[in-house]
């Protein structure tokens, strides 16, 4: 009888072409599977909560597989991590629920972009983006305001099918200082995003604050449902799925 598990993992996404299993690319997905199927002679499939882009990291990701092995959750834990190569580590993985599922039970989710204002450490430069342009801080939190709440989010997204509902909900963007960084978090929280959605809206406030620009400018592109729309695209490297909320189920 097949057991359900949960899991919680941290990834370093640089030298991954996102997490979804694609054809002849390195993926999370595909490698954690492998890794599986190398230490304990077994196949599964992993139904991850988030498809995160290539280059974008986690902290938090969650995924569900089944398994009928016969063993207790932290030898499997211990024995998986430890063939897992060095950048991606399985931080909590417990027995649940047949009928728990990562995407539909998931409340929130919390993402936080990186952005340097200063030439970076080399040690932590693929963690966040450094935006040579000066940027109005004020102007910049009035710009990110404007997409909070429920909108129509097509002209910040990429690649959603026609029939596909655009609409999605962000209960807040802040803004916090990481001092240990010298660098800025811009921190958004919501039950779901679009492909790009959070990219292409940084890159877009960034632009906005720090050029001449009004952040009106920003209310009349979404208002426009307009995909197509040529304001800058903020690089994967700088976001970073924090966590995922659950509903009690």
């Amino acid at each position: 009888m097949k057991k359900t598990y949960k899991i919680t993992i941290a990834y370093d996404g640089t030298h991954y072409y996102g997490w979804q299993i694609q054809p002849q690319v390195k993926t999370v997905t595909q490698t954690m599977q492998n890794c599986f199927e190398k230490a304990f002679g077994k196949q599964i499939k992993l139904l991850g909560a988030s498809r995160t882009d290539a280059g974008v990291h986690a902290h938090g990701q969650v995924a569900r597989f089944q398994s009928d092995l016969v063993i207790k959750p932290e030898k499997l834990l211990f024995a998986w991590n430890n063939i897992l190569p060095n950048d991606i580590v399985i931080k909590d993985l417990q027995e649940i629920d047949k009928d728990f599922h990562p995407i539909l039970h998931a409340k929130q989710k919390t993402y936080i972009y990186t952005i340097f204002t200063k030439q970076p450490s080399p040690f932590i430069a693929r963690y966040g983006w450094h935006y040579f342009k000066k940027i109005n801080l004020e102007k910049l939190e009035r710009c990110l305001q404007i997409f909070v709440g429920t909108h129509d989010f097509a002209s910040f997204c990429t690649d959603v099918p026609k029939e596909k509902d655009t609409v999605r909900t962000i209960d807040s963007i802040t803004i916090e200082k990481n001092k240990d960084w010298d660098a800025y978090k811009i921190i958004f929280k919501g039950p779901g995003f679009l492909t790009h959605m959070i990219r292409r809206i940084i890159g877009a406030c960034l632009h906005v604050s720090s050029c001449d620009m009004p952040a009106s400018y920003l209310q009349q592109m979404l208002d426009e449902k307009n995909p197509r729309q040529h304001l800058p695209t903020a690089p994967a490297h700088g976001l970073l799925l924090d966590k995922i909320d659950y509903l009690e189920t």
